[in-house]
């Protein structure tokens, strides 16, 4: 869990590397040179500004308090880094050629509409009334890639993705659940790859690319000592 309190942040059971994603709203591929042991160590931190500044919480947006993750490695785990851009293998999410195959969502854009996007175990994504960005940012979650939306597609759509995750691949999908109401479990083996499911289920295509990002290289991170 990382939930933002009203004074600071609590963190439970969080491996570092999702604390460097947040605090830097940037994927794995764009964080250079962090040991192992910050992918595979996980923390409770509870953090809380002073009494007196917690008032001013309120009226920070989402992206300055996620920033002050930033500091949070800074203070307890001694980071230093950099930023500078180079060329990195990407993604580009585009529309296949058979067309989209998502549904239109039926009340886009209404006060009223659920955006949702919800995890049904490893290897399903279910949508409903969720613009294509939110896609991408996933589709870059479960391969450790940066995927770049260039469908043009601004609606939103209702759809329901599954394939068969790959245990070899380094893509860090969301925790297994428990069988659904049916009795099936979420076990899609002999489905479709991601890249196959994207393309038939979706009616979009995930094709390889280069471009120039803009990374965070790590010069200096240690292990904080126990409280």
């Amino acid at each position: 869990m990382l939930m933002f309190t009203p004074d600071g942040v609590s963190i439970t059971g969080i491996p570092l590397t999702m604390i460097f994603r947040e605090g830097f709203n940037a994927e794995d591929d764009h964080l250079i040179g962090l040991p192992s042991w910050v992918k595979s160590s996980r923390y409770d931190i509870e953090a809380k500004v002073s009494p007196e500044d917690a008032p001013k919480l309120k009226d920070m947006k989402f992206p300055q308090r996620r920033a002050m993750l930033v500091e949070l490695l800074v203070d307890r785990f001694g980071l230093k880094y950099h930023r500078e851009t180079r060329e990195l293998p990407i993604y580009e999410l585009v529309i296949a050629k058979g067309g989209v195959k998502m549904q239109p969502a039926k009340q886009q854009d209404s006060a009223n509409a659920r955006h949702m996007m919800m995890f049904g175990g490893p290897g399903k994504i279910e949508s409903t009334a969720m613009k294509i960005e939110p896609l991408a940012h996933q589709l870059s979650r479960q391969l450790e890639r940066t995927v770049v939306d260039k469908t043009g597609l601004t609606g939103e759509y209702d759809f329901t993705l599954s394939w068969t995750p790959d245990p070899t691949e380094p893509g860090e999908g969301p925790p297994g659940g428990p069988p659904d109401a049916s009795g099936n479990s979420n076990d899609n083996t002999g489905g479709p790859t991601l890249f196959t499911a994207v393309e038939e289920q979706l009616g979009l295509k995930l094709v390889s690319a280069k471009g120039q990002e803009e990374v965070i290289v790590i010069d200096h991170i240690e292990q904080p000592s126990a409280n």
